[in-house]
């Protein structure tokens, strides 16, 4: 068959085209290394994209959380891109793989709980890719290169229940509302282990805890059957170990008109701020870190790693206790937004501030 030869000529300018389309980034031209401050790292003077990986989800927590990973990210001038899973472990799973897929030039995993989440992690570092991990499993510490995040779940947990001894006394009936699995709360049950053995006149009468997009409902539907099932008189207090269970409590206890009985958690959020503060509330106290503030410092310990920078291969982040009479001594509502001017040093930190990082931020302001 003969070839007509201007359909051959423009048959391969279109495939010239389309080759030089293929070499390009495949959308806008990025950023020239020249238009970087001059103390930024050499690996930085590019584009970077990072993904953030949470596999719980469905509460406020997990939302500042992201957001502080972002912004900061943000901030820098990365591409900040985040995922939950709400529970699903397959989802979990399979956003890891689309991250070492993708070739982010980083990745923050939170709440890694299997075995398998070791393995996603060792595959993304063999793939060249950094990796900051917050409250995931301890098989990742075998992971050369990798800096593994947390809050002090054994201080949260003692704060915990040394605000509800000091509340409730030595003896005291109550509910427990915990889960299995995750490995912060493996920490936190150690402690409140320890706490029975040492306070005999502590007596559980219940528990119970679950892990899905609707934690809080569910744990509300829970409390609730067991405040009918325990009467005015029959429980005392009710220890949570996630602001999700304590807002489920709280709105049981809300909703059955039960303030004789006193709540005490761990994490804080907006909501659980304004819960704490309402009329009547049993909510006295929660032992917190500030969410926002650990996905920022995941993220500047990240942003070290690709830089090719020294970081540790571990990392704790101190809490403190927050209680009712605090917030309300403040004297007009408090958010997470000015809890600051109740606790001090809240949502403030100096780790990991490179002076180059506070070049970034300054460019990127304009």
């Amino acid at each position: 068959m003969k070839l007509n030869k201007k359909w051959l000529l423009g048959l391969i300018s279109v495939l010239v085209a389309v080759m030089l389309v293929g070499c390009g980034s495949g959308g806008e031209k990025g950023k020239e290394a020249s238009e970087f401050p001059e103390s930024t790292p050499e690996k930085l003077k590019k584009d970077i994209k990072i993904m953030v990986i949470r596999k719980i989800g469905g509460d406020d927590h997990t939302a500042q959380y992201l957001a502080g990973a972002k912004s900061e990210g943000e901030a820098l001038g990365f591409t900040v891109d985040t995922y939950s899973a709400n529970g699903d472990t397959a989802k979990f799973h399979d956003a890891i793989k689309q991250a070492g897929d993708k070739k982010y030039d980083g990745v923050i995993i939170s709440h890694g709980d299997d075995a398998a989440t070791a393995q996603g992690v060792k595959e993304l570092v063999d793939k060249g890719i950094p990796v900051v991990t917050f409250d995931s499993v301890a098989d990742i510490a075998d992971i050369e290169g990798v800096t593994m995040t947390s809050q002090n779940d054994e201080e949260l947990a003692n704060l915990a229940l040394q605000e509800l001894h000091k509340r409730l006394g030595d003896e005291a009936k109550f509910a427990y509302l915990w889960v299995d699995g995750l490995v912060p709360m493996v920490k936190r049950n150690k402690i409140y282990t320890a706490f029975l053995a040492d306070n005999p006149g502590y007596k559980e009468l219940d528990r119970y805890g679950v892990v899905a997009a609707d934690t809080t409902v569910q744990t509300q539907n829970a409390v609730g059957a067991m405040l009918t099932k325990y009467g005015k008189g029959k429980i005392d207090g009710i220890f949570a170990t996630w602001d999700a269970f304590g807002m489920g409590a709280h709105r049981a206890l809300e909703e059955a008109n039960r303030n004789d009985v006193t709540l005490v958690s761990i994490d804080v959020s907006n909501a659980d701020l304004q819960a704490m503060q309402a009329e009547n509330s049993s909510w006295v106290a929660t032992a917190a870190c500030d969410p926002k503030l650990i996905g920022e410092v995941n993220l500047r310990i990240l942003a070290m790693k690709i830089a090719e920078e020294e970081t540790p291969a571990e990392f704790t982040i101190k809490p403190t206790l927050i209680t009712q009479e605090q917030l309300k001594a403040h004297g007009s509502d408090v958010t997470m937004e000015n809890l600051a001017d109740v606790v001090d040093g809240w949502g403030k930190s100096t780790d990991f501030v490179e002076d180059w990082m506070k070049d970034l931020k300054d460019v990127n302001k304009k």
